[in-house]
């Protein structure tokens, strides 16, 4: 939900209020939603043109809140490519308002983990990471959290990345490949038991 209220509380449901997006680059503004209610409150989801493809059946607006001067809306399976600014124009009430409202929409893919090669001595894991965005970060930690030394490789997919991460492992124990959506501190993970049957213990003799 983008929020978009009049301080005043006024009755808007026969004012015109305009939802727009700042589009990158060079593109201009997209229409995201529209609401005349000097024509008997025409908008995109009624008939009215205009709106762009990017948001074509996915905008609502509160049509009971009218009343209370909210013009706020739900855009519905968003997307990361939603994630920008948007503005909230009233360009006929005196003085004329904008409201400017900046939208995050963000994924944390969760991660796969698989063995790729083994002895008795070492393990070798790798962490798959697909549909991760440009701030996804990618760790190995091993079962007291502690993060371990890997070797990462990014492929772009789209407007996405496949991440790969390596780790080799020396210890019998649980390992975590944990993956995080840097701009919302989000978390997802996997999981896996590695078994070194060659582990080298170390036997200390004291002689008195």
């Amino acid at each position: 939900m983008l929020p978009c209220s009049l301080s005043t509380k006024e009755n808007i449901a026969s004012k015109l209020f305009d939802w727009k997006k700042v589009a990158q680059k060079d593109d201009g503004l997209k229409e995201v939603f529209y609401y005349d209610g000097y024509d008997g409150g025409f908008h995109y989801n009624n008939g009215r043109p205009g709106q762009s493809e990017q948001f074509k059946g996915r905008v609502s607006h509160f049509q009971d809140e009218l009343k209370h001067g909210n013009a706020s809306i739900i855009i519905r399976n968003t997307k990361i490519s939603d994630s920008g600014e948007y503005t909230c124009d009233f360009p006929h009430l005196e003085p004329p308002q904008k409201f400017n409202i900046e939208l995050l929409v963000a994924a944390t893919p969760k991660p796969s983990v698989t063995t790729l090669d083994a002895t008795s001595y070492w393990a070798l894991l790798q962490c798959e990471v697909h549909g991760a965005s440009l701030t996804s970060g990618v760790e190995w930690k091993d079962s007291t959290g502690n993060k371990l030394p890997a070797e990462e490789t990014r492929t772009p997919e789209r407007d996405h990345y496949y991440i790969t991460l390596n780790t080799t492992v020396t210890k019998t124990g649980r390992y975590r490949c944990v993956t995080t959506q840097e701009e919302i501190k989000h978390q997802t993970h996997a999981e896996t038991f590695v078994h070194i049957s060659g582990e080298i213990s170390f036997l200390v003799v004291l002689i008195r």
